[in-house]
């Protein structure tokens, strides 16, 4: 069972539309009825979700909920990860996924119906979590992440879908149809995983810890949190739209291995070189680079504890 510190619920407001604030009534009468120690510190704009938890007076059993989706998710998970190392075990990390995509809770089935779960953060089990770390484009010193790294089309696709006010999962898929159409050039990449090397013309690449991004679309469909490796599916460039269209419509199914021109694997270190063109990549939708050349992604195995199911 999950150790009974006190809470501390970093809430970003603005998660969900806004919708986000309305639910700070709930989690406080839902503590308050539990008898639980609790904290709500609402978040005021871009990273201050990050430098919260890495500032939070942390006792032994405490935890930082991180209330809000996957971008509220990976600023407190970067800011426990980035706290000066004086305990004994990993940060523990809790979810309260009330934002729009909610990618990151759908591997550990984090239930999105909000009571349920609160109640996992009171009586949940902790359970280690991995990290990965990208080194690159704006953070050549490295950023954290706890679901994904995407690459080329799935990065592209992101950028379009943030700018639709627009449910997320139908958001991304309008960014792949919008995607589809431009068909942009796609880089020659270098990945060594591990002793593994493949050059190709690759118009997806996803390095994940979690399974799902983009709302709905399994980029890692046998990825697990806990192993210590990362899991890289990648698409070499399909001929044509029409090809490209059959494997982006494999992926809310997983399936997408199924496929001509799709490789899966997992290790532990990848190291990408664009040797023709550039990436464009995000972790946990944050943008790394717009026209990257080079890329370090490692993974952090137990980096975090996890309350969960």
């Amino acid at each position: 069972m999950t150790a009974q510190g006190k809470l501390w619920v970093i809430l970003n407001p603005a998660a969900g539309k806004g919708k986000a604030a309305q639910q700070q009534p709930i989690i406080e009468r839902f503590f308050l009825d539990h008898g639980h120690d609790f904290e709500i510190i609402q978040t005021n704009g871009p990273g201050d979700a990050l430098n919260i938890a890495q500032n939070l007076p942390l006792g032994e059993n405490d935890a930082a909920i991180a209330a809000g989706g996957d971008g509220t998710c990976n600023e407190v998970a970067n800011g426990l990860l980035t706290r000066p190392a004086t305990a004994a075990q990993a940060p523990i990390f809790g979810v309260l996924p009330i934002g729009r995509g909610n990618d990151f809770s759908s591997t550990p089935k984090i239930p999105q119906d909000l009571e349920k779960a609160l109640a996992i953060l009171i009586g949940g089990k902790l359970s280690p979590l991995d990290a990965g770390l990208v080194k690159g484009g704006f953070f050549p010193n490295g950023r954290y992440f706890i679901n994904g790294v995407g690459i080329g089309f799935d990065t592209k696709v992101g950028f379009d879908a943030a700018k639709l006010k627009i449910q997320s999962g139908i958001a991304y898929a309008v960014g792949a149809l919008i995607n589809i159409i431009r068909y942009d050039p796609s880089p020659l990449l270098r990945i060594r995983c591990d002793e593994k090397e493949i050059t190709l013309s690759a118009v997806i690449v996803s390095i994940v810890n979690g399974r799902r991004m983009g709302g709905s679309f399994y980029m890692g469909p046998n990825a697990l949190l806990d192993d210590g490796l990362l899991d890289i599916c990648w698409v070499r460039r399909p001929p044509t739209r029409l090809k490209l269209i059959n494997i982006v419509l494999h992926y809310p199914k997983g399936t997408q291995s199924e496929c001509e021109g799709v490789g899966l694997d997992r290790g532990s270190i990848f190291h990408l070189t664009a040797l023709e063109g550039g990436m464009a990549a995000h972790c946990d939708g944050e943008t790394v680079c717009y026209d990257g050349k080079e890329l370090e992604i490692s993974c952090i195995p137990g980096a975090l504890r996890l309350i969960g199911v």
